[in-house]
């Protein structure tokens, strides 16, 4: 089923599973404060339950509220956002646990226009990892998403047709815990 940005909203705040365009390919949202629907990521994906998904956020504001951020990781954040980088941060355990890894979340401020609006309208952070079955090629259209999942038992709920997307690498993920930053994915 194909929505626009407000039911996507809505559906979102009921606890469901949105596929939308991202910065870098289709994704798979949620909300991320809740623990049913980021379990509900997991099964649609088929992911392991140590690897934690990333998390879009909508300001540094936000991003505060989930993650410890010194004023030099503000000052790198502040460079690198809204855009293709994931930042690894220390976590305030705001969100739930399968969201983490040794105490430390993933977390970036997207570029993609629907996904901020999304961000903008639930005032919440969301799930944002890419829309396609764990170790399967990423999707750059709604059609590729709807095949991917389409004879699997668990689906996305809804699905926002943004059109083909432009080939483009995955977001680069740092991490910015430690004295050095630690490049995790070019």
């Amino acid at each position: 089923m194909t929505v626009d940005a407000k039911e996507a909203a809505d559906a979102i705040q009921k606890g469901k599973v949105v596929v939308c365009p991202t910065d870098t390919v289709y994704g798979l949202t949620a909300d991320a404060t809740s623990k049913k629907a980021v379990q509900r990521v997991f099964q649609i994906k088929g992911r392991e339950k140590g690897k934690p998904l990333p998390v879009f956020v909508k300001d540094i504001a936000m991003a505060k509220r989930l993650a410890k951020i010194s004023k030099g990781q503000e000052a790198f954040l502040q460079k690198v956002w809204p855009g293709k980088v994931t930042a690894v941060l220390e976590s305030k355990g705001r969100l739930p646990k399968v969201l983490e890894r040794e105490g430390k979340v993933a977390l970036r401020i997207p570029k993609n226009e629907l996904v901020r609006d999304l961000l903008q309208k639930l005032n919440r952070p969301l799930t944002g990892t890419s829309a396609n079955v764990s170790s399967q090629p990423s999707c750059s259209s709604a059609q590729e998403v709807m095949a991917q999942f389409a004879q699997r038992k668990h689906k996305p709920d809804l699905v926002i047709d943004g059109g083909r997307l432009r080939k483009s690498k995955p977001s680069q993920i740092v991490d910015i815990t430690g004295k050095k930053m630690r490049i995790l994915r070019r």
